[in-house]
């Protein structure tokens, strides 16, 4: 039996003082899918089937590569904000969560910036 005081007991369970600033920047994040949403599927669902030749002329235009760029960053980041809860919520032990939480991180700007360079380079293949 280990006799602890209750501050003892809690060291380093306590706030990270990053909470408040976490939960702001996903809704933040999430106002700003809205709109970008909507104004990256009405181009590309118009272009939908009308095969590869209109999606890459589409996404040549500067301005609906750039929305798609945007979204893309947009989308990943609140993706990483919302799986980062997931993880430190659900997983006990604080070494995978460490590794989980880089994992996620990485895996996410690795894949946003897979979907940036792909709009890039139809941007600009003339």
């Amino acid at each position: 039996m280990r006799y602890l005081t209750d501050r003892n007991r809690v060291q380093g369970l306590g706030s990270a003082h990053q909470g408040v600033h976490h939960w702001w920047m996903q809704r933040l994040s999430s106002l700003a899918l809205l709109p970008l949403t909507v104004a990256f599927i009405f181009p590309f669902g118009q272009a939908l089937g009308q095969g590869h030749a209109a999606v890459v002329a589409l996404y040549q235009h500067w301005g609906h590569a750039f929305v798609a760029a945007l979204f893309i960053t947009v989308g990943f980041w609140h993706l990483a904000q919302g799986l980062q809860v997931v993880i430190e919520d659900y997983v006990p032990a604080k070494a995978p969560r460490t590794v989980l939480l880089v994992l996620n991180t990485l895996g996410n700007w690795l894949f946003a910036a897979a979907g940036i360079f792909a709009v890039a380079k139809i941007a600009f293949s003339a």
